[in-house]
């Protein structure tokens, strides 16, 4: 649909057959540029950049797109004039406190020195997870997020390399629905060094592969446990039915409550219809990233933090797995797991770092 917007124009006007003066039409003030848009930055949602006199605010998550672009990612917020402002000092906002309330409008600080804005009121969700929650903020002339490493999409992995890991997977899991979902966590293989970065990605993509069998399972294979993942206690139930919640997607989904936490942090009606992991392929890669980025399982970590903290891919089979496969539980499938990963990180060109066991 084409765009029609209004700007400040040039009139000339003919009067007695003469022409009249040409006046330019200009608006009392204009205001000031943001930062000028740079092909090689990364712009997640409620971040400006200045581009061809204008500013422009991005939607969501971008990088190398030059405003207005063509996905409508990039909203024009008007011409502008002058330069930038100039740096306005040190920020004095309080550090972010895990656990602790904050109302929509609230300024932190995060453990890696940058700020976010919450988006909606939350129990002390870390800033780092959800776009729900939080958002970057520009505070002291410091930029929002880090830049993600180069490339036209911002993840470490290529198709061509995706293809490679899964010579034989479900078409269902395709590689477009997995970038798509990447930027419902912008953290998500995108923290640390390039080569933590791509041992993340090749961690998170082994532990799917183990998962699903080389991402040839959408759902549980195993149909006598479906009725078994309805916690009736829980105070919302099983509205979809008491055999509804089994294991879905890269990696297996399953319970009432697991579907109930994913839905709201993903802005999902999951609940009620846990149907949606199954058929749609951007919606299953979210589950997937949302339990890696915010759940600790029978671990004590979430798996990126294993992950970008140093702790090993160990750390990630126990938070899936734990005592199940861990501690001696089952070494064949902790090594078939550990085997997965050092192909994958081969692929991607890094290495498998230590503590690759549990």
């Amino acid at each position: 649909m084409l765009k029609v917007r209004t700007i400040a124009t040039v009139a000339a006007l003919v009067i007695g057959g003469a022409l009249a003066a040409i006046v330019p039409i200009t608006s009392a003030s204009a205001a000031a540029c943001a930062a000028p848009w740079q092909a090689s930055s990364v712009y997640t949602g409620g971040m400006t950049a200045s581009h061809n006199g204008h500013n422009w605010l991005a939607k969501w998550w971008t990088q190398g797109e030059a405003p207005p672009g063509t996905s409508g990612v990039w909203a024009d917020q008007g011409t502008c004039g002058g330069t930038t402002p100039p740096n306005p000092g040190t920020c004095n906002h309080p550090n972010w406190v895990a656990g602790q309330w904050y109302t929509t409008g609230s300024i932190v600080r995060y453990t890696n020195g940058l700020y976010y804005i919450a988006e909606h009121d939350n129990p002390g969700y870390d800033p780092t997870i959800s776009t729900w929650y939080w958002e970057p903020y520009t505070c002291g002339g410091q930029p929002p997020t880090t830049a993600p490493p180069p490339g036209g999409n911002g993840f470490v992995v290529t198709e061509a390399q995706f293809n490679q890991m899964f010579p034989s997977r479900n078409s269902f899991y395709t590689y477009s629905g997995l970038v798509a979902a990447l930027s419902a966590y912008p953290a998500f293989a995108r923290t640390g060094s390039d080569t933590v970065r791509r041992q993340e990605a090749a961690a998170f993509l082994a532990n799917v592969s183990h998962e699903t069998g080389g991402l040839v399972h959408i759902v549980e294979q195993n149909t006598a446990n479906y009725p078994h993942y309805c916690d009736a206690s829980q105070p919302y139930g099983c509205p979809a039915g008491q055999a509804a919640y089994y294991g879905r997607g890269p990696i297996q989904l399953s319970w009432n409550f697991n579907y109930k936490a994913a839905g709201d942090a993903l802005g999902l009606p999951l609940l009620t219809n846990p149907w949606l992991v199954q058929n749609d392929a951007s919606v299953a890669w979210r589950t997937g990233i949302w339990y890696w980025m915010t759940q600790s399982g029978p671990g004590t970590m979430t798996p990126h933090n294993a992950m970008v903290n140093g702790a090993g891919f160990g750390e990630t089979i126990r938070s899936i797995n734990g005592s199940i496969e861990c501690n001696g539980g089952n070494p064949a499938q902790v090594q078939s797991r550990v085997a997965k990963y050092q192909q994958f990180v081969q692929i991607l060109g890094t290495s498998p770092g230590g503590n690759l066991t549990c």
